[in-house]
């Protein structure tokens, strides 16, 4: 097979993914529960993806921007209003994982301790997680507390994948720079995803590449 024709093939096979990722997340998406403990978490019906990040990063704007619903989840300009594990049920094909956030929150530190607590036993133990998608602001890449997360994810064998965000508030040279900067810290990581995603849920940059990578995890249409 020749250059060209690998490359028509390469480009047939994003298209593809790019609508798979489209069709998905054009699917009805349904709060599920809002699980304060360990014991609430919903059966292991479906595959998971969690979204994970410091407080503020942008977790709650992203899912809304993936599922194109402005209210799916609840955002906020304090940091650690999300406070449980928040399952959606993404077209009966793969549940999403809203996370509460690390680092600094306005909350007492009991309610801190008890939802890092809850988070990171769902991050070791849950069956059906495929992938974390760790959350890392655009303009000041991977800080200590995300290094704390990737190592735990590395010991724990759980595939997580940095996803850049509030790429639109940078600009592009540092932008540039810290996706670079990113993309070499990562490479010595066992569970880390190769591929860094940039995003902006305010201008929708990068979601269609990211809706891609999440379908790839979904359940298979014909399994429903």
């Amino acid at each position: 097979m020749g250059a060209s024709q690998t490359d028509a093939r390469d480009a047939e096979e994003r298209q593809a993914a790019l609508e798979a990722g489209r069709l998905l997340f054009a699917q009805r998406c349904d709060f599920l529960i809002a699980a304060a403990e360990i014991a609430q978490l919903p059966e292991d019906a479906l595959p998971e993806v969690a979204f994970a990040g410091r407080s503020n990063v942008g977790k709650s704007s992203l899912v809304n921007a993936l599922t194109g619903r402005r209210t799916l989840a609840r955002t906020s300009s304090t940091p650690g209003r999300t406070q449980q594990l928040i399952f959606f049920s993404l077209g009966g094909r793969l549940m999403l994982v809203d996370l509460p956030g690390y680092g600094y929150a306005s909350a007492s530190k009991q309610a801190i301790k008890a939802w890092t607590g809850l988070t990171r036993a769902y991050l070791r133990g849950r069956a059906p997680l495929r992938r974390v998608c760790l959350l890392i602001d655009a303009r000041h890449g991977i800080k200590e507390g995300d290094r704390a997360i990737m190592a735990a994810l590395d010991e724990a064998a759980v595939s997580y994948q940095i996803v850049l965000t509030k790429a639109d508030k940078t600009k592009p040279a540092a932008l540039a720079a810290i996706t670079e900067a990113v993309q070499g810290e990562i490479a010595g990581h066992l569970a880390a995803h190769p591929e860094v995603l940039v995003t902006s849920a305010l201008k929708g940059e990068g979601i269609p590449a990211l809706r891609a990578a999440l379908a790839a995890l979904a359940e298979p249409e014909s399994a429903h």
